[in-house]
């Protein structure tokens, strides 16, 4: 059996933990089914792999590879495959039931793979598959905005945690649906950064939400998407959430909601989590195929442009627990991408 190397653990640690993330050798997987195998070219970081890597009372009997942003080439295709052949460049963000793309090779449904922008490097397109999944299907699939910017004139979204990954590319594809954009940051260069991503107005979310929006002519917001820290900005967001708006989330609350702040201003609530077609194999499951190829179709067009802020090196174990430690800092700004292996 073929080895490869890759980056995984057997224990779930803090990551100043040396025997947090390590350098590996595994088995090379084989396609079967609708399975596509990817030599793996660069890979991005997201919050996500630092919850799955967090401290937990677990051992694993083989190692556990993380990683849920590969943009790289297809070395082998299953035989139910029909989507792509070997020799073709392709980003993807994977499955959370399966392991991760932080190897040489990785197996990958077919049905949740793009075509890779043919303008970028394989790097500034590995910063894009989670997030842009994760925005496109916040907006479009769970808050059921039009992508018909007549549509939604003088519409406005609020983004809580705009400088983010997600929040980037949920600030241009709002732009371009005709929306105006308010996005949260609190630092200079975050500010900076929401903004030159196109966002027309920037608040604080360290400070009270409703009079920075009625300081800026926003009594109220009819869509509001929220990054991070959902149970500290709750009361906020029931308090400027217009009559009948409606609220998306993909952060996790440390406590529990109270979802009848809502109520009496009939606003919907939405979680957006971008694994839920992969986990269940959903019926339309392909749906991320066509998005991500939609994705590279418009930054090929240059409607759309990457997140990449950083690229760390190659990929290894040190380098995704530097990694790893600024996602856990907070302080990240855009996307963090390892590019190939030493």
């Amino acid at each position: 059996m073929d080895k490869m190397k890759a980056v995984g653990l057997m224990r779930y640690l803090p990551i100043e933990n040396p025997e947090s993330l390590e350098d590996v050798v595994i088995e090379k997987p084989k396609a079967t089914g609708r399975d596509i195998l990817v030599k793996v070219t660069a890979i991005s970081v997201n919050p996500v792999d630092t919850k799955v890597r967090a401290p937990k009372d677990k051992v694993e009997e083989a190692p556990k590879i993380l990683g849920w942003d590969v943009a790289g080439i297809v070395d082998e295709v299953g035989p139910d495959c029909s989507l792509f052949r070997p020799g073709d460049e392709v980003f993807y963000a994977g499955s959370i039931a399966r392991q991760g793309g932080n190897s040489e090779y990785h197996l990958v449904d077919e049905r949740i793979v793009g075509r890779k922008p043919a303008s970028l490097t394989f790097a500034e397109a590995a910063a894009l598959p989670l997030t842009s999944i994760t925005a496109w299907e916040a907006l479009f699939t769970r808050m059921l905005l039009s992508q018909d910017p007549s549509v939604n004139k003088g519409k406005s979204l609020l983004i809580i945690g705009a400088a983010g990954g997600v929040g980037s590319i949920a600030i241009q594809l709002a732009k371009q649906a005709g929306l105006t954009v308010i996005g949260t940051a609190s630092r200079p260069e975050t500010v900076e950064w929401v903004q030159s991503m196109g966002a027309d107005y920037t608040i604080n979310h360290h400070d009270p939400l409703l009079p920075q929006l009625q300081a800026i002519g926003f009594p109220s917001v009819p869509y509001i998407f929220c990054l991070n820290a959902l149970e500290k900005h709750w009361a906020g967001i029931s308090e400027v959430v217009s009559p009948q708006g409606v609220v998306c989330a993909i952060d996790d609350p440390t406590s529990p909601l109270d979802l009848t702040m809502l109520k009496q201003k009939s606003v919907t609530f939405v979680w957006e989590f971008m694994f839920t077609r992969s986990l269940f194999e959903t019926e339309d499951m392909i749906e991320q195929h066509h998005l991500l190829n939609r994705v590279a179709e418009a930054v090929d067009q240059q409607k759309l442009k990457t997140t990449l802020t950083e690229v760390l090196g190659p990929i290894s174990a040190e380098n995704l627990r530097q990694a790893h430690k600024l996602l856990e800092s907070n302080k990240a700004i855009g996307k963090i991408v390892l590019e190939g292996f030493a």
